[in-house]
């Protein structure tokens, strides 16, 4: 029986991709949330012209992870018992949607997308520098969590809600994930991956202000990596990634 299931989609200034977006997502999702995180560009308006959609507005940007953690809160209160999380710039397939609730498995508390687990006819080549640190991050993350991920980063995910009470999630930018995968493993959640597509239809996207620099980007994911740690320490290297079906 397929659990009961809500997704997510943090949005920003994307108005120009909500409509045709949310028309997919809404062929495999019969619940479909919005965050709309300070948005400037008519965003709000797109947003109230579509039926059947619920929308959390932040007043203000407060950064993508703050969108995620808004996400799980109202995941939280809801009777959902999946959270499926998705960007709306086009670089996840919708399709895939019913897969990723399908592999959470009773033995499985998250299924993660990967672009790196195998590939895919037409997947396009990542920016260097984003896949460059993608590689050291998730490469560190194995290292130090017991963890066997191919893709830190990616933002297509599956959670059982249950699973959401675990989380106490303070960064609120894109180093988010790697609060998830630290108090994951604090908390021995069962974690797969789900290969993806890999879809990059902005190669220039700005991570924000000085994060646009590779090497103070690195640096910053590296620090909230180590505050991770020493706020959630993991009792040890046990923890393993397996790939979903």
């Amino acid at each position: 029986m397929k659990l009961p299931f809500l997704t997510a989609l943090p949005v920003y200034n994307e108005a120009s991709h909500i409509p045709g977006v949310l028309e997919q997502v809404g062929r495999y999702s019969d619940r479909i949330l919005v965050i709309n995180d300070g948005s400037r560009d008519g965003t709000a308006d797109t947003l109230a012209a579509i039926p059947g959609i619920e929308v959390v507005t932040h007043p203000k940007n407060l950064g993508y992870g703050a969108a995620l953690r808004s996400a799980f809160d109202f995941a939280l209160r809801s009777d959902a018992e999946v959270l499926v999380t998705i960007d709306c710039d086009g670089q996840h397939e919708p399709r895939l949607i019913p897969a990723l609730v399908e592999a959470l498995t009773d033995e499985v508390d998250i299924v993660s997308g990967s672009r790196y687990l195998k590939e895919h006819a037409g997947d396009n080549a990542a920016p260097e520098d984003r896949r460059r640190i993608n590689r050291l991050i998730t490469q560190e993350v194995n290292n130090r969590l017991g963890l066997r991920l191919t893709d830190a980063f990616c933002g297509f995910k599956a959670y059982r809600v249950s699973a959401l009470r675990n989380f106490e999630i303070t960064e609120t930018g894109y180093a988010m994930p790697l609060q998830v995968w630290v108090q994951s493993v604090a908390a021995g959640l069962r974690i797969v991956e789900f290969p993806v597509p890999r879809v990059y239809l902005d190669e220039k996207r700005s991570f924000g202000g000085s994060l646009d620099d590779a090497a103070i980007r690195l640096a910053h994911y590296r620090d909230v990596l180590d505050r991770a740690l020493a706020t959630h320490p993991v009792p040890s290297l046990t923890c393993a990634v397996t790939a979903a079906d």
